[in-house]
């Protein structure tokens, strides 16, 4: 009778010494929103400290929006130029403004 329940007990073990690590592991990992999707690339609203829309490749910035400048562009919500994007007002030029 032992057989038996050690038997079915083993796969239950062993599943859950596999399992475990890779649960585990899984918190270590986070997973990131993009500020746009595949294809478009993120503006900042003119006059606007929180502002901004995704426009799709190819096409320029509709008006009342600017490109970020190059190297300062946020690519996911919550990273350090996507904070700092958040903080300041750009003017019609994309220059940064007193707010």
């Amino acid at each position: 009778m032992t057989i038996r329940k050690t038997r079915r007990t083993l796969p239950g073990l062993l599943v859950t010494a596999l399992t475990a690590p890779l649960l585990l592991a899984g918190c270590a990992f986070q997973i990131q929103d993009r500020v746009c999707g595949s294809g478009s690339y993120p503006v900042k609203a003119v006059g606007n400290p929180d502002g901004g829309d995704c426009v799709v490749d190819g096409q320029e910035p509709p008006e009342g929006y600017v490109r970020y400048p190059a190297g300062k562009v946020p690519e996911y919500v919550g990273d350090e130029w996507d904070r700092y994007w958040d903080t300041v007002t750009v003017d019609e030029d994309g220059r940064v403004v007193p707010n």
